[in-house]
């Protein structure tokens, strides 16, 4: 079992999923920082937005809790390890996390069910429980009707939704989403948006979203804010520049 999976009995239950502690992130040789000294606490079964302007730091953050980027200093702790002393971070990611991007990235030459079965690979199920596993993630999130269907012949919507069912390949603990409606009309937000209430209602999944709209935001059940590269359970004041 991998360190960092989630550990059983009531010790567990009382350790944050999450804890990111005094953390930094900076660029060009740390003249830019685009987090300065971020603390959060995530805990399972959480709901939370993190809110800001583009350039605030947000999708920053949000690459450190999915374990693609190295914090310069402070540490991230995933059911109280930390992510610094994990020697297999692909495997960490693959196992524990879902991402929903928004831009989708699906295999355009693959079909929707082929792509919902992409993370499967690195876990235990064999073919034929592949199979039935992404047909009933299909049907969870509506497009069992289009699990033929290449990425090209279904509509933007459809295809958030297909990439919603890949990021629930492997059971994450956490589902990590950026800007999962920035590409979609209102209509197809608003359905991506009640999909990930269900989620957290009747499966408990946990979920981080990085939004910059109030009405993405007041979906969750809790909202931080960045600004410039400062994390705050506060929205910036009337006038504040952020960003």
């Amino acid at each position: 079992m991998n360190e960092l999976e989630i550990s059983l009995g009531s010790k567990a239950e009382e350790t944050p999923l999450i804890h990111v502690d005094h953390v930094s992130r900076h660029y060009d040789d740390g003249a830019v920082k685009a987090l300065d000294d971020v603390s959060l606490t995530v805990r399972r079964g959480d709901y939370l937005a993190i809110m800001g302007p583009s350039g605030s730091g947000k999708s920053t953050l949000l690459n450190l809790l999915g374990a693609l980027d190295r914090p310069d200093t402070g540490e991230i702790f995933f059911n109280g390890h930390g992510l610094s002393r994990c020697h297999d971070l692909d495997h960490f990611r693959a196992m524990t996390l879902g991402f929903v991007f928004q831009s989708f990235y699906l295999l355009p030459t693959l079909t929707a069910l082929e792509n919902v079965q992409i993370p499967m690979f690195e876990g235990p199920r064999g073919v034929r429980q592949r199979v039935e596993h992404a047909r009933g993630l299909l049907e969870l999130v509506g497009m069992s009707h289009r699990s033929q269907s290449l990425p090209m012949k279904l509509s933007v919507g459809e295809r958030q939704r297909v990439a919603i069912a890949r990021a629930l390949a492997n059971d994450p603990q956490l589902l990590l989403a950026d800007e999962p409606t920035g590409n979609l009309d209102s209509k197809s937000g608003a359905l991506v948006l009640d999909l990930f209430d269900c989620l957290h209602r009747e499966r408990g999944v946990t979920i981080v979203l990085i939004t910059h709209g109030a009405e993405v935001a007041a979906r969750a059940g809790r909202t931080v804010w960045i600004c410039d590269g400062h994390l705050s359970e506060s929205p910036p004041a009337r006038g504040q520049s952020c960003g």
